[in-house]
């Protein structure tokens, strides 16, 4: 991926490699994927491929303002696409150092190291001057340059023109407060797992390993972590007695009002968080749904370490080609959607979805409801969820199903929008739930 030039424990190193994330974001690659590829490439250790990856979504956070940055100090598009990302790497550490209490880099560093890393790649070391002027002039002129850009709305809130737009026509009073919750950096959430301990043991269990740990103000099971650590060094985790999962999404499971015996599908069901927490409530008979069948395999890892089983299943929810023709007690319908409620976790999607996604994925989830609703039994219940904020997807979608369908809307959250603000930390996600009359 880069000359030898670059040690794997630098800077430098962690800045080319999340440039090249970034830039294969640019041409509509997740990000998931894109450093999957970069960590293909390279023989980093665990801590570099955490900085290369801290690094790509704190510039995904700040691309707007980034972008806007490098238009108004250089006179054309920068090329090729990985320096143009470089730099907006470098500039949105150099944005986080000063708007952070705790900087992870000091801001002569991040230029030099950027620089290096410029000059390291044949693509982009004839540029290195460039690179180095444009950086030094951010630090000389910051202010200047940044009261410049605000003037632009999406320099200013990192988002796209049309979600900006989008977000203060379906939430006039909220859409600041929803933007802002979208560029925070998520919490470590974990679920507590009843069958194996209490909420109130496991916080001493944690109190006990020196990781502080609070509860969070949904969610009868979720507790989160104070500082984000890796999950094989939060206690019990490999013995499945918690599972890393939203405060906001941990509230399907009991909507679904779960009996022992009761015939369960959880649809759309990777990675299998909510089959989880479906299994450690209540011996169901659970099937799984999944079309990618390459997806299910985290379903059955996540499953063997919280020791539950569940039939699983690769197919399309909204076809019937699966289904052995026995209806079920409970539906959980995490239906495909934009999924603009958990930005904060994926900050590409603001940057990979466009504005007519929605029509498209609400014509999916259409199909999926309807057809899922056919598979219930009488008196059964189906818990429509997305993790979308455009009403498009989530309540006119609701209502639609509820007036084609005469289906009974029983009581649920609705739309939860966004928090980051302490106890009440989890990301935006839309209930409805339906019950069929006999």
């Amino acid at each position: 991926m880069t000359r030898l030039t670059l040690k794997p424990d630098s800077l430098s190193f962690s800045l080319h490699g999340a440039a090249t994330a970034v830039a294969a974001v640019g041409r509509g690659t997740a990000l998931p994927q894109a450093l999957a590829q970069v960590f293909a490439k390279t023989d980093a250790a665990p801590q570099a491929r955490g900085a290369i990856q801290d690094i790509a979504y704190c510039c995904l956070r700040h691309l707007g303002c980034a972008e806007a940055l490098l238009s108004a100090m250089t006179p054309r598009h920068v090329e090729p696409p990985t320096l143009h990302a470089l730099l907006c790497c470098a500039l949105a550490l150099l944005i986080d150092v000063d708007d952070s209490d705790n900087p992870r880099y000091n801001a002569f560093t991040v230029v030099d190291q950027a620089v290096t890393a410029a000059a390291s790649d044949n693509s982009m070391a004839r540029a290195k001057g460039m690179a180095n002027a444009v950086l030094r002039r951010f630090l000389r002129e910051r202010d200047t340059l940044l009261q410049q850009v605000a003037r632009d709305p999406v320099a200013q809130w990192n988002y796209p023109a049309w979600w900006i737009r989008n977000a203060q026509s379906a939430y006039p009073n909220d859409w600041q407060t929803i933007l802002r919750a979208g560029n925070a950096a998520p919490p470590l959430t974990l679920r507590v797992n009843r069958r194996k301990t209490t909420v109130d043991d496991y916080l001493a269990l944690l109190a006990d390993a020196g990781i502080a740990a609070t509860r969070i103000g949904i969610g009868a099971d979720a507790i989160r972590l104070t500082q984000p650590i890796p999950v094989h060094r939060i206690p019990g985790f490999d013995d499945g007695m918690a599972s890393v999962q939203d405060a906001a999404a941990q509230l399907a499971t009991p909507l679904l009002d779960l009996r022992d015996g009761m015939r369960v599908l959880d649809a759309c069901a990777a990675p299998g968080g909510k089959s989880g927490h479906i299994l450690e409530a209540a011996d169901v008979d659970l099937w799984a749904l999944d079309s990618d069948a390459r997806r299910l395999q985290r379903i059955t890892e996540n499953l063997q370490r919280l020791q539950l089983r569940a039939t699983l299943l690769a197919g399309d929810a909204s076809q019937r080609d699966w289904w052995d023709g026995q209806p079920f007690d409970r539906i959980l319908a995490d239906v495909p959607c934009t999924a603009s409620g958990i930005v904060r976790r994926h900050p590409d999607i603001r940057w990979l979805r466009r504005k007519e996604d929605a029509t498209q994925l609400s014509s999916i989830s259409t199909k999926i409801l309807d057809n899922l609703w056919q598979m219930l039994k009488p008196d059964g219940k189906l818990l429509f969820v997305t993790c979308s904020l455009w009403p498009q997807e989530s309540e006119r979608q609701a209502a639609a199903f509820a007036q084609r369908n005469n289906a009974t809307r029983l009581p649920a959250p609705g739309q939860l929008l966004p928090v980051s603000d302490g106890q009440q930390d989890h990301d935006g996600l839309f209930y409805a739930l339906f019950q069929r009359t006999a």
